[in-house]
C-alpha cells in the first residue's frame, strides 16, 4: 500500500511538472512568435545614397526597407533572377549577360532599382562573373557571413531589399584589394546616356 501510494505521488509530481514546464514553453513560443510578428509588421528603414541613371550622387536618403512574399517576387523575376536573388542561388561562369560587358553605366539591383556598382569600378577578373573592386556607395551594399558548402565567405546583399548578389573576396585589385564578384542575374544595367556630372 506504502508502496502503491509512493508511487501515486511521483506520479503526481511528474505530470505537474511535465503541465508547468508545457505552460511555460508555449507561453514562450507565444512571445516569440508574437514579437515575430510585430517585426514582420514593423516597418524596417535603411540609409542608402541615391544616383541618378547617370551616375550622380544625389544625397542620403531614408528609406523602407523593401519586403515582399516569395510569390509576390516570383511574378516580378524570371526564374534564374528568383533564384539567385531570393534563395542565394549562383549563376553559372561565364553565362551571365554582365560578366564581358564593358559600356560605361550604372548596375542597379534587379529586384529594387536601388544602386549597386558604377562601370568605372568594374575589371576582369577572369572568374566569369562581373566583378568589381568597390561598390558605388558602402551604404547600399549590406555584408553578412555566410558558412554555407563548409567555407567562410562574406556575401554581398542590397540593403534595400535584402537580394542576394555575390560575394567579396579579398583578393581584387587597388585601391580597395577587393573583389566583388557579383552575379548578372541579380543585376540591371543603366548606360550612362550622357557623360556623369559629379
Amino acid at each position: 500500500m506504502r508502496q502503491s501510494s509512493v508511487y501515486d505521488r511521483r506520479s503526481f509530481f511528474v505530470a505537474v511538472t511535465a503541465f508547468l514546464s508545457g505552460t511555460a514553453c508555449a507561453k514562450s513560443a507565444a512571445r516569440a512568435d508574437d514579437t515575430a510578428s510585430r517585426a514582420d509588421t514593423e516597418p524596417r528603414t535603411v540609409k542608402l545614397v541615391e544616383f541618378s541613371d547617370a551616375g550622380k550622387r544625389l544625397g542620403i536618403v531614408t528609406t523602407q526597407k523593401v519586403t515582399k512574399s516569395d510569390e509576390e517576387w516570383r511574378r516580378q523575376l524570371t526564374g534564374e533572377q528568383f533564384a539567385v536573388t531570393r534563395k542565394k542561388g549562383t549563376e553559372p561562369a561565364f553565362t551571365g549577360k554582365y560578366y564581358n560587358l564593358h559600356d560605361p553605366g550604372l548596375y542597379r539591383c534587379v529586384c529594387c532599382g536601388n544602386a549597386l556598382f558604377d562601370s568605372a569600378t568594374k575589371y576582369e577578373s577572369g572568374t566569369g562573373w562581373p566583378s568589381f573592386y568597390a561598390p558605388i556607395a558602402k551604404e547600399n551594399i549590406q555584408e553578412e557571413t555566410d558558412t554555407s558548402f563548409g567555407m567562410m565567405r562574406t556575401e554581398a546583399l542590397c540593403a534595400k531589399c535584402d537580394a542576394h548578389l555575390g560575394h567579396v573576396f579579398p583578393d581584387g585589385p587597388m585601391p580597395t584589394g577587393q573583389r566583388y564578384c557579383m552575379n548578372s542575374a541579380s543585376l540591371q544595367f543603366v548606360k550612362y546616356a550622357a557623360r556623369k556630372q559629379g
